[in-house]
């Protein structure tokens, strides 16, 4: 609990050093600090004890976790090296599922692997793997995420980072995916980053399944980014995320993300109740 409210972070990478591409330094971009070394072996691997004792210390009620298999631009983060965190606490600690049609055939048999380890979601990430959302490849999947009732994230938003490739984020190549698929819940990661933040606002006004994810945006830009739309009822489309450990803190944005909102009953549904309810999560209380 954070302030009196439950508090969940869907998008947090607990990545082990050895499997980054990118430099440290880049990785977190630029927010390296001493409690973040702590959570840290010798290794380079986030030990399960101290990282579940961070999240309680930032109010985190549940956090998600993200593999991510994009060995070109960011490397490889995968479901295994995130086990050892669920196990730690499986009530605070989740983890999404992931797979690139590049490395995983067929994609259904690796999501099936992967949800029998305990994946609540489905991330893919169409910038750093190389492939479209719209990828035919990838329909087998959204099919089962449908059947079962759990979301698909996409990052949806630019990437700095080398080999990204960033045409690959545009909204628009969900539009086939939610036609194809009519009762898939989805969450825009990054909520159009860069260029697309009007047209993820208005997938997310238009259509009740798909939902903003404030990962990687600076609460105090936000409505800046949004300005073209209208606040009270894109607030209620959000969902709360981080992007940790590159950012200032999670107490810190969750705060600011907060005080954004225009009523508490809207602040409670970002920080929390929309996620409960697109990723099947069961809140304190």
């Amino acid at each position: 609990m954070l302030d009196g409210r439950p508090l969940v972070d869907v998008h947090l990478h607990a990545a082990n050093r050895s499997g980054l591409k990118l430099p440290w330094s880049v990785w977190i971009q630029d927010f390296d600090r001493p409690q973040l070394a702590a959570i840290y072996d010798a290794d380079g691997v986030v030990r399960p004890e101290a990282f579940d004792a961070h999240l309680a210390d930032e109010g985190v009620d549940v956090a998600v976790v993200l593999a991510e298999y994009s060995p070109k631009v960011t490397g490889w983060q995968t479901v295994e090296d995130l086990l050892p965190l669920t196990a730690q606490n499986p009530d605070r600690i989740k983890f999404a599922a992931n797979v690139n049609p590049h490395l995983h055939y067929p994609v259904a048999d690796e999501l099936e692997r992967q949800r029998g380890l305990g994946a609540v979601a489905l991330k893919v990430h169409p910038v750093h793997g190389g492939f479209a959302a719209n990828h035919r490849a990838l329909y087998p999947a959204y099919e089962i995420c449908q059947a079962a009732g759990m979301p698909v994230v996409v990052h949806c938003g630019t990437s700095t980072f080398p080999g990204a490739l960033n045409q690959y984020a545009d909204p628009i190549l969900l539009d086939d995916v939610l036609r194809d698929f009519r009762t898939l819940q989805v969450v825009l990661a990054h909520g159009g980053r860069g260029w697309w933040y009007d047209a993820a606002a208005f997938l997310a006004l238009s259509d009740e399944r798909v939902w903003i994810e404030l990962s990687g945006l600076p609460p105090s830009r936000l409505q800046t980014y949004y300005a073209r739309h209208n606040w009270s009822r894109l607030t209620r489309r959000m969902i709360f995320a981080t992007d940790w450990p590159g950012i200032p803190g999670i107490a810190v944005n969750a705060r600011a993300v907060a005080a954004l909102c225009p009523d508490d009953e809207t602040a409670g549904l970002v920080l929390a109740g929309n996620a409960a309810r697109v990723y099947n999560l069961t809140l304190p209380g």
